[in-house]
């Protein structure tokens, strides 16, 4: 169930049930020559959808710009500082616990966010620390792509021919959800990986097409069905699980 779907009695309803909430994040930003510029919020999005429905649970708005400075120098590209990112997540936060919200369940598509979230995390665990309140808040993440049924599937499919960015696993995911947006045609082999990337400009110099090590043309919609399948059902399964634990009474 989506939030923005409900009223707010059903919103209150569902609170008399459950103070857990899926929160999916993603960013805006390039997917090589042919993946299209919200890959990762889509993805990310979608699969929230469906953790949600496997495991009836509420499912927030996506927060679909993330961090990707790194991404900048690629036309159409959208990118939060890591100070504006960690405020966005906290005022989100904050107001579902003003309504009784208080554990959260991230679903990210982006890696380019984990280092920003978790220090947004740690932002409200010390907030509550000086308030004197405890860690009334639980807050994890995950990221669609590292479920284990899913990391088994990226290396069935695609190898080493996987790379780090634009990868054929999440625009095999976008294939499956929209089928419109499929590019036809295949791509050049991809250049060698540079090393440590030192801000947009460089990122654009050492891979001049937007792909890190990738094959996107590898993916096919069956592949994205089955990737999407396997995350959303292994996410499911966590989200209740570390739900059902925030529930659990103190041994204290």
């Amino acid at each position: 169930m989506q939030l923005h779907d409900l009223t707010w009695p059903e919103v209150e309803a569902y609170r008399q049930r459950s103070d857990g909430v899926i929160i999916p994040i993603g960013s805006t930003e390039q997917h090589g020559p042919s993946g299209v510029i919200g890959t990762d919020a889509m993805v990310a999005e979608a699969i929230a959808r469906e953790t949600g429905r496997r495991a009836d649970l509420l499912v927030g708005p996506v927060i679909s710009i993330g961090a990707a400075e790194h991404h900048m120098a690629f036309p159409g590209t959208l990118s939060l500082r890591p100070a504006t990112l960690i405020a966005l997540v906290r005022d989100y936060i904050h107001s579902l616990a003003q309504h009784g919200f208080r554990q959260f369940f991230f679903i990210n598509g982006h890696g380019g966010n984990i280092a920003t979230l978790k220090a947004a995390f740690s932002e409200i665990h010390a907030e509550q620390r000086g308030e004197g309140a405890g860690l009334a808040l639980r807050c994890t993440l995950t990221n669609w792509y590292e479920v284990t049924a899913v990391v088994g599937l990226r290396k069935q499919y695609y190898g080493d021919r996987e790379g780090r960015h634009a990868t054929p696993s999440e625009i095999a995911v976008i294939q499956y959800l929209r089928q419109d947006l499929i590019q036809a045609g295949s791509l050049p082999p991809p250049g060698p990986l540079q090393g440590e990337v030192q801000g947009a400009d460089d990122f654009r110099a050492k891979y001049p097409d937007g792909r890190i090590g990738s094959w996107p043309d590898l993916a096919t919609p069956e592949q994205g069905r089955a990737l999407f399948e396997a995350s959303a059902g292994g996410l499911a399964q966590r989200a209740q699980a570390f739900f059902a634990e925030g529930r659990a009474p103190s041994p204290f």
